[in-house]
């Protein structure tokens, strides 16, 4: 499964992450669940390395067809 890693800047909180980087405040328990190390800081300083796994969000069947492209 690949990985991405995120730099947090300071004042970040999970959902604040997660919005950042699957567009979706939602995924922040994903987050979590990769960086254990780190669950119990509810904002982070600079510079810390928060794993980002790849996730498939769900596609709404309510979309037109040219904004239903996954990934």
């Amino acid at each position: 499964m690949p990985v991405d890693i995120y730099y947090t800047v300071a004042g970040d909180t999970w959902d604040m992450i997660s919005y950042k980087v699957y567009g979706d405040a939602a995924q922040m328990s994903i987050l979590m669940q990769a960086n254990r190390q780190h669950i119990g800081t509810a904002r982070f300083d600079a510079d810390v390395a928060i794993i980002c796994p790849d996730v498939a969000l769900a596609v709404s069947a309510d979309l037109p067809p040219w904004k239903q492209v996954q990934g």
